[in-house]
């Protein structure tokens, strides 16, 4: 295993590397050699995996188990002596058909009244069919000049923001860039679109149509801009002092903007004059994802760390700390430039974690304890993103060893897996955003190298999609402590501070300190 980790270490910084504006020429023959390593990472995973791993679907699986039931009805055939019976024996005959008649009278009552039941797992099967059989359409928005770091919808509209500092607004059914919005002078790291009521509000304060809506834009340049949705004027701006590595809005009372710094810093804005309410140091680090939920708010950084807050309206710091949980309990520790930044998404007790590890983290922020959910097959996968859809907690996999692309699919509240959709032309996932048509049709926007809208086309669309969804039964394990996989990730940890050594005490890795630095610039540029 020693070596499978080393190749996914170095993987792991090629692909980050690739995402950086120019390379050193000692980077850029790191990049070069990505193709070797690749190949032999996935030798060495297939050599470990035996053939009893392949990559199977279930629908295989169930029929290889079928094989086995017959095969070994033949044998037990095969071996079974014949009995003649004797005449007395037709009587015992008669009687073991009497009760058995009686057995499957009893059975059938006994079924009649648990189809009164509720069935746990009907539910879960018919949506697992459904989404066996879902097809999408997949369409790229061009316009950009670099990575994609972060997207949002409003009805039909999707709504991008980039490390070319410019904010783009699309038209989903005809595909075509409706506006652009340049102002910023650094990367946009984040984008928030708030509810429509508090839209009318400031539309209201600024003599603007209540129809408007309104989109709030985070960037490295320290501002945070507040444009509207209709002819893309920025309507305020508000500097920071700190480059703006995360954002989000609470939907309470009169409304407030939470911005988090590359340093580590919570800032509370009111929505409707923009005046700063409130600035704490929370983290050691970039915080790289801020979500609220009601009068809470959850906030996460590259130091491993998370923070639970409650909001109070009229106080004279709106932000109190209810929960704190640091990365010995939340296994998110060591996020450079092997393993990328910590992503979020909570649900009442529960917050979802994607640290770019194969598995994504389950904490009860109320108690501290902490599973993991697995979201890839091998120890090879990177989870950029998680989101949820209501229903559905989506987690996005990127394959070290193969290059592919993939988005998971989980039921919830139960976290069981429903399925994999994945599309040979699809690049690596950074960012993601859902909501669902008039119809109930669902549409995602997903971002990184390119800008995707996923549209889901109707059960009788004859034609195929242009995503596979298929099954791994690998995933089907559901959630589990997360003790076994906090043991390997510290191995994985001192394995790499091994190798570390040892290049540098060979010489072969100068640029380390250069990939750090850089690293530590990228992650606030791509959150």
């Amino acid at each position: 295993m020693g070596e499978v980790r080393k190749l996914q270490k170095k993987l792991r910084q090629i692909e980050n590397l690739e995402l950086k504006v120019s390379l050193t020429p000692e980077e850029a023959v790191k990049v070069s050699r990505k193709k070797e390593l690749r190949s032999r990472l996935a030798e060495l995973l297939l050599q470990l995996s035996g053939p009893q791993q392949s990559h199977c679907i279930v629908g295989e699986e169930e029929d290889k188990m079928k094989r086995q039931v017959d095969n070994a009805a033949e044998h037990l055939s095969d071996h079974t002596p014949a009995v003649k019976l004797a005449r007395g024996d037709h009587l015992e005959k008669d009687d073991k058909r009497k009760s058995a008649a009686q057995e499957e009278i009893k059975k059938g009552e006994v079924e009649g009244q648990s189809q009164s039941l509720p069935d746990p797992d009907a539910g879960f099967s018919s949506l697992k069919a459904l989404w066996e059989k879902a097809k999408f359409r997949l369409r790229t928005l061009k316009g950009h000049s670099d990575i994609i770091t972060c997207v949002a919808a409003v009805d039909n509209l999707v709504i991008s923001g980039s490390r070319d500092t410019t904010v783009k607004v699309w038209h989903v059914p005809t595909a075509t860039e409706q506006r652009n919005l340049g102002g910023h002078s650094g990367g946009v790291t984040c984008l928030h679109t708030p509810p429509a009521e508090y839209c009318r509000q400031l539309a209201s304060a600024l003599h603007l149509s209540e129809k408007e809506r309104f989109i709030i834009s985070g960037s490295t340049d320290c501002c945070v801009r507040i444009w509207t949705l209709s002819s893309g004027q920025c309507v305020k701006s508000v500097y920071t002092f700190n480059a703006v590595t995360s954002l989000c809005f609470i939907a309470e009372w009169e409304g407030y903007i939470v911005t988090g710094s590359d340093a580590g810093k919570l800032q509370v804005w009111d929505w409707l004059s923009q005046e700063n309410r409130q600035s704490v140091n929370a983290h050691l680090d970039a915080v790289t994802t801020l979500q609220s939920q009601g009068p809470l708010v959850f906030s996460g950084s590259t130091d491993g760390r998370v923070c639970v807050w409650e909001v109070s309206d009229g106080a004279a710091k709106p932000l109190n700390q209810l929960q704190q949980w640091g990365s010995e309990v939340t296994g998110c520790s060591k996020l450079d430039e092997v393993t990328g930044s910590l992503r979020l998404s909570a649900r009442g007790d529960h917050i979802f974690l994607a640290n770019g590890r194969s598995s994504i983290r389950v904490l009860n922020w109320r108690t501290g304890a902490m599973r993991r959910l697995t979201n890839h097959s091998s120890t090879a996968g990177v989870t950029d993103c998680v989101n949820q859809i209501p229903g559905l907690l989506v987690g996005s996999c990127f394959d070290l060893a193969t290059g592919a692309n993939t988005l998971n699919l989980f039921s919830l509240p139960q976290c069981r897996y429903l399925v994999s959709l994945t599309s040979s032309e699809l690049p690596r996932i950074l960012c993601f955003a859902a909501w669902l048509t008039p119809s109930g049709g669902h549409r995602w926007v997903t971002g990184g190298r390119d800008l995707t809208v996923w549209e889901q086309l109707p059960g009788n669309f004859k034609k195929r999609g242009d995503v596979n969804a298929r099954r791994d039964a690998r995933l089907d394990s559901s959630l589990a402590e997360s003790d076994g996989d906090s043991q390997e990730e510290e191995s994985e940890a001192d394995n790499d501070e091994d190798e570390d050594e040892d290049e540098a005490a060979a010489g072969n890795d100068a640029s380390d300190a250069e990939e750090v630095s850089g690293w530590s610039w990228l992650r606030c540029v791509l959150q």
